[in-house]
């Protein structure tokens, strides 16, 4: 199969799971800068979540132009990948209806560790089933970010359990060192 393919698929999930995100979300209840206030934890977690998506759509978006062919392992993980980012609707819903609880910040924090993890192992499998070396294992070669991010998503996920603006801190700091579009991959297509 081609890359394009998958790539688009993706594209479509994604476009999907940013569209029913927000349409989940409730308005205020009145028309007052207090009812406003009443739902600023998820138009936050809208955001962040977001910004998530959006990241992930991005460096999926590069990791498939360095991808020529597409294999059945590579189908799996990225169908695991879009199940867990699929699930950002529903933990959001449940952000609304009980606030930034521990068990909902928890769960947030949870699927974006598992998306993080079948990312990783998306990107593992395009590589394995390169013949050669790739030039998608020539641009990712041991980023330190990848480790960093999980890190931060376990620690969030366990301190959301203890107080959860920390787990929401860790999130935000995974989003802000990714924010910065990852060049790598751009550089190696540019360089053949």
């Amino acid at each position: 199969m081609k890359a394009q393919r998958l790539e688009a698929f993706t594209d479509g999930v994604l476009a999907i799971v940013i569209t029913i995100t927000v349409l989940e979300m409730k308005v205020p209840s009145a028309a007052t800068p207090a009812a406003l206030a009443a739902t600023a934890p998820v138009l936050l977690a809208y955001a962040l979540s977001y910004i998530n998506v959006g990241i992930f759509w991005a460096n999926h978006h590069h990791m498939m132009q360095a991808t020529e062919h597409i294999r059945g392992p590579v189908l799996w993980a990225n169908l695991a990948l879009l199940f867990w980012l699929s699930l950002i609707p529903f933990v959001i819903r449940w952000i609304d209806e009980q606030g930034l609880a521990p068990l909902p910040t928890a769960a947030y924090g949870f699927i974006l560790l598992m998306a993080a993890l079948c990312y990783s192992l998306t990107e593992k499998a395009i590589i394995a089933s390169a013949p050669g070396r790739s030039l998608l294992a020539e641009a990712v070669a041991a980023d330190p970010k990848e480790w960093i991010s999980g890190l931060l998503y376990f620690a969030g996920t366990g301190l959301a359990f203890a107080w959860p603006p920390a787990a929401i801190a860790c999130y935000l700091a995974v989003a802000a060192m990714w924010l910065v579009p990852d060049r790598r991959i751009e550089r190696r297509l540019t360089q053949r």
